[in-house]
């Protein structure tokens, strides 16, 4: 799981202005992160971006990873996304 989500994060600082600077993409990492959402409805909100259902259990594993998580630690992610938007090497951006 740390692996994807490196890998998932890693993309982040290319597109930062003000937050990531798309408010899809934050929208989607929200979704990601939320406990609140379910694999279901998380597979639901990803539809458009799976290229026809070749990712469809990859998106349901990494929603799992996040869901099994406490909320202490979804927390923190969420403190690591600020971080990351308001880096130094945001502001380039």
């Amino acid at each position: 799981m740390k692996l994807l989500v490196v890998f998932m994060l890693a993309a982040i600082p290319l597109c930062c202005h003000a937050g990531s600077g798309c408010e899809k993409l934050e929208y989607l990492l929200n979704a990601t992160i939320s406990p609140e959402v379910s694999v279901s409805e998380y597979k639901e909100i990803m539809s458009p971006y799976d290229s026809k259902g070749v990712a469809n259990d990859a998106l349901e594993e990494l929603k799992e990873c996040f869901l099994k998580q406490s909320n202490d630690i979804l927390a923190n992610v969420q403190v690591m996304m600020s971080h990351i938007y308001n880096s130094e090497q945001c502001a380039l951006y």
